[in-house]
């Protein structure tokens, strides 16, 4: 069944129909890519390889080379577009290079976080290095938290977790933020009032 059959079934259907207003199908786009960067470090390279990937799209390669040139950066496409490797990506290539860099990554729920940590390690284990990847949030064990704040380079954490357990306790984390060089906000969109 392809996505015009199911939208018919979908136009048939009155519980569906009655709450949509308008149908519509886009065209397919072919992707455009580009080559990777000089600077992009070899094994990063070699791990995007081994996951079959040979090339960049162009929104990541022009992420990439914004924050080369130290620009702050905002990214917006559709799901299952390679948005996270925009920002892990000159994360990881950053502490190839320099082991006392540091980033903290927010995602508005557990579900998300779990994800992209393993997506993430996936990277950082093709590459052999020792890049410590810790998710931080109500369910970490209290013995683990002092191992994150001492030794994590990359920290994933929710709105929740960054009000309530990560700034009120700021001198905890000192070497997280004197060493801060990435802030990644993922689903951005989705976060109002105090969190946003």
């Amino acid at each position: 069944m392809n996505l015009e059959q199911v939208m018919d079934q979908f136009k048939t259907q009155e519980r569906f129909s009655k709450n949509i207003t308008h149908w519509e199908i886009l065209p397919q786009k072919p992707g455009e890519y580009e080559d990777f960067p000089e600077y992009l470090n070899p094994k990063l390279i070699l791990s995007l390889k081994k996951k079959g990937i040979y090339r960049l799209y162009s929104h990541q390669r022009r992420a990439l080379d914004e924050v080369a040139a130290e620009h702050d950066i905002t990214v917006v496409t559709p799901t299952a577009s390679g948005k996270s490797l925009c920002y892990n990506l000159p994360v990881l290539n950053t502490l190839l290079s320099d082991k006392d860099a540091r980033a903290i990554y927010l995602f508005p729920t557990k579900a998300l976080s779990q994800d992209q940590v393993s997506e993430l390690m996936e990277l950082v284990d093709d590459m052999d290095e020792e890049i410590k990847t810790f998710t931080y949030d109500g369910d970490t064990p209290v013995n683990a938290r002092v191992a994150i704040r001492k030794d994590g380079h990359i920290v994933v954490t929710n709105p929740d977790m960054l009000h309530t357990g990560i700034l009120p306790h700021h001198t905890k984390w000192m070497k997280l933020f004197t060493n801060l060089k990435y802030i990644v906000i993922d689903e951005i969109h989705i976060y109002r009032g105090i969190f946003g």
